[in-house]
């Protein structure tokens, strides 16, 4: 399975001249040319991984500016409210002060001298005076919360503008991303076709012994078989997916990239998480492997880069990526980092 081409001349000098193109075209350091099917199978898992991490934090941009533009939003709205509610007030006064005047309002000690009853002169003032204070302690706080507002709004505009600057800043990396996925699909183009059969037989293969080397330690014993029912809607919205193609930074309804198919599936069971592997991994309530239910999510790679969803029977659901689709596949096929319950 995994003999060297160095014993077939033109295969050996196609996976080199693939090799140059690679690395040119990415403009990654030096690094030696692959000459077996697994070296090329290397450079494509560490092409596809670059991609995905790099996705995972152009996506964590998107998504800081969004929620930043919307706090935005609801501020100004605010401001505006608080204007119209001061404009309103003020004039309301001002009309009470005219009102006031036109019908020559006296003094409230003048009031006291010739009114027939004394008592009611001073109710009538006291009314008077606690109502125009009322007013204007009103006017007052309404202005200073407009004046706040004010201020909470240019801030988080500020903060809009900086993180704007920053998503601008992250469409170099886009376009690393890009390059990434385009390179390891020429490579992968540029294989003859007994070359990609041999190179799934080893992702096959692999697989396969990471799963049944999961599978000995007896975790399916452990593990739970069933599910909430928000659970199970997150698991039956996923399914619905298989067969649609991976495409960085989807989210549905048409391609979805891992964590783009992970936070839908939950939201459509009426949960919101966040859109990132990363996040989803930071953010989400920790559950031990073995305590795990379809509907979880398990993560995987040290850097928190993939994530899928537990359907149960040691099987996940995943987008996993460029080239390939939605897929059903082992659960344990991959490095395990942990796992997180989103209704938890």
């Amino acid at each position: 399975m995994r003999r060297t081409l160095r014993a077939h001349g033109r295969r050996t000098a196609g996976v080199a001249a693939l090799a140059l193109a690679l690395t040119a075209t990415v403009q990654q350091p030096a690094r030696a040319e692959p000459t077996t099917l697994a070296e090329v199978r290397a450079a494509l898992q560490r092409l596809y991984h670059d991609a995905e991490v790099a996705t995972d934090k152009y996506n964590a941009a998107d998504v800081k500016v969004t929620r930043q533009e919307k706090r935005v939003r609801t501020l100004r709205a605010q401001v505006g409210a608080a204007e119209r509610r001061l404009t309103r007030l003020t004039a309301l006064a001002g009309a009470a002060a005219r009102a006031q005047y036109r019908g020559g309002g006296l003094p409230a000690e003048v009031q006291f001298v010739l009114s027939d009853d004394p008592r009611h002169a001073l109710e009538n003032a006291s009314l008077a005076r606690q109502a125009q204070q009322g007013t204007q302690l009103v006017i007052t706080a309404v202005a200073t919360t407009s004046r706040n507002l004010r201020a909470d709004t240019d801030e988080a505009s500020d903060v809009l503008n900086r993180l704007r600057a920053n998503r601008r800043t992250m469409d170099t990396e886009r376009e690393k991303i890009e390059k990434h996925i385009a390179a390891a699909k020429r490579l992968e183009s540029r294989l003859a076709a007994s070359q990609r059969r041999e190179l799934d037989a080893m992702d096959t293969k692999d697989a396969n012994d990471a799963q049944a080397k999961w599978v000995s330690t007896g975790i399916l014993g452990k593990v739970g078989t069933t599910t909430t029912a928000a659970g199970k809607k997150a698991v039956e919205h996923a399914a619905k997916q298989i067969g649609k193609p991976y495409v960085w930074g989807a989210e549905g309804p048409d391609a979805f990239d891992c964590s783009g198919l992970t936070s839908q599936a939950w939201l459509a069971a009426g949960v919101v998480i966040p859109r990132t592997s990363e996040e989803q991994w930071r953010r989400l309530p920790h559950i031990p492997v073995e305590s795990m239910r379809p509907g979880d999510l398990i993560i995987y790679f040290s850097d928190a880069s993939h994530v899928a969803i537990y359907i149960g029977n040691g099987e996940i659901i995943s987008a996993p990526r460029p080239g390939r689709n939605v897929y059903i596949s082992p659960a344990g096929s991959m490095e395990i980092l942990g796992v997180v319950r989103p209704e938890a």
